[in-house]
């Protein structure tokens, strides 16, 4: 009979243990605990302006004309102006622009932002053109333009125009 007992307290232990194998993951739940956390952004207003050069070739005393392009790229939604200096010439104005040659010689020039050359491109004011950003590069047409007549010593004649962009 002792044979038998042990017997008996045995089969339970083994059951016991093995039991514990079989025991859920849910038993034992484990706490989620959360937060929440800001995201913020700041997208400042921005342009920038590049041109192509503006050339007219030979001027032999008759009207020449020419084009240029300025390019500009603004955030979207922002409004901007864009003017163009009077240039490096002596005594040059927006309205009468001076290239200059050889021995301090002038050779006069406009520059228009209409293709019936008729609207002069001024630096600021009236006369600038206008747009809106669309976050894309935005292409303006410079109209430039020598009256005939103008009878100065040949040579190279030259200007740098300074364009800028105001928003």
């Amino acid at each position: 009979m002792k044979i038998s007992s042990t017997i008996k307290f045995a089969i339970p232990a083994v059951v016991g243990i093995l039991t514990l194998g079989l025991v859920t993951p849910a038993a034992f739940a484990s706490t989620t605990v959360t937060t929440t956390f800001g995201v913020t952004a700041t997208v400042p207003s921005s342009c920038v302006i590049s041109a192509t050069a503006l050339g007219f070739g030979s001027y032999t005393g008759v009207l020449a004309q020419s084009t240029s392009t300025v390019i500009v790229q603004c955030t979207n939604t922002t409004p901007y102006t864009v003017g163009l200096n009077q240039g490096t010439g002596a005594n040059a104005t927006v309205a009468n622009r001076l290239m200059t040659g050889p021995n301090a010689a002038t050779l006069g020039y406009s520059l228009f932002s209409d293709t019936l050359y008729s609207v002069n491109w001024n630096y600021t004011g009236a006369g600038t053109v206008g747009g809106t950003g669309n976050g894309a590069q935005q292409k303006l047409t410079v109209y430039g333009q020598i009256p005939a007549g103008q009878y100065v010593a040949p040579g190279s004649y030259s200007d740098t125009i300074t364009a800028s962009v105001t928003y």
